[in-house]
């Protein structure tokens, strides 16, 4: 079962910290996703930019509406995920609980699954 581990930050924490601070955050979610790897359960894995750098897009009949970021409606983002591959939920609970952002952000554990599955 694929599961996603997505990393929900208080907008503006990163620019709080150092960019020493910054880089050993970093290089610690590295190692967790290369030990993920090492134990066959990382699928794929990205640190995503702040919200600031992305763009919200709607379809409404024909005309798109584009909203560029930040997103003043939203306290959090997502700055990145882990995809993975588990037996089952509480396996990717485990691993979240292992997840290095724990300590500074929220990991949402959540199961992948068609949009039409309830």
């Amino acid at each position: 079962m694929e599961y996603l581990l997505m990393i929900v930050e208080t907008r503006g924490q990163r620019e709080s910290r150092s960019e020493e601070e910054g880089r050993a955050l970093y290089d610690e979610m590295v190692r967790f996703g290369d030990d993920l790897t090492n134990r066959g359960k990382l699928l794929a894995s990205r640190s995503l930019r702040p919200d600031k750098h992305g763009v919200q897009i709607q379809k409404r009949g024909e005309k798109s509406v584009l909203r560029d970021g930040p997103f003043a409606e939203s306290k959090e983002m997502i700055g990145g995920f882990f995809l993975i591959d588990c037996t089952d939920r509480d396996e990717a609970i485990a691993l979240a609980e292992q997840c290095p952002a724990a300590r500074f952000a929220t990991v949402e554990v959540r199961e992948c699954a068609p949009c039409y599955v309830d």
